[in-house]
């Protein structure tokens, strides 16, 4: 199966771009990254907090049946410009990654297409290719699936 999510990395470099064509006008595609019950629809994750402008702050978690949480993850919103780009800090718990800097960009192709590119930047080249070693292309293709099944009832 085709990956519809692209994830590009230059070897030596401390980012990556990834890049998603939706079948979705960029406002939905905007609400799905900017509306805490769309999020928990789509990523499915409880959203704790998101503050959708500049200096924001935004906290998500995932729970296991247990009530065991398995995956938490925080930040700031540094630049919140609705329907074109939001750019925040990203920081997972319990993990050696460190603080990833995330600048989305939300472009229009059609008045029903849309694209996003996302730049993340990492402290440094080897937390980047630790984040690709894991299933981390398969994972965000997912979720933007999820995105865009979810988000085309809205149409």
């Amino acid at each position: 199966m085709e990956l519809k999510t692209k994830v590009s990395a230059e070897d030596g470099k401390h980012d990556l771009v990834i890049t998603r064509e939706f079948d979705l006008p960029v406002e939905l595609v905007f609400r799905a990254f900017t509306e805490p019950e769309l999020i928990e629809q789509w990523m499915g994750n409880k959203v704790l907090n998101f503050e959708a402008k500049k200096y924001g702050s935004w906290h998500f978690e995932k729970t296991d049946d247990k009530g065991n949480v398995v995956f938490a993850a925080d930040g700031v919103i540094h630049e919140f410009i609705p329907n074109k780009k939001m750019t925040r800090t990203f920081e997972m718990y319990n993990t050696p990654f460190g603080v990833q800097l995330e600048v989305t960009e939300f472009e229009p192709l059609t008045e029903d297409t849309s694209r996003i590119n996302i730049h993340t930047i990492y402290e440094s080249i080897a937390q980047r290719d630790q984040v690709l070693k894991l299933p981390f292309t398969q994972g965000i293709n997912w979720a933007h699936n999820q995105l865009e099944k979810f988000m085309s009832k809205f149409k």
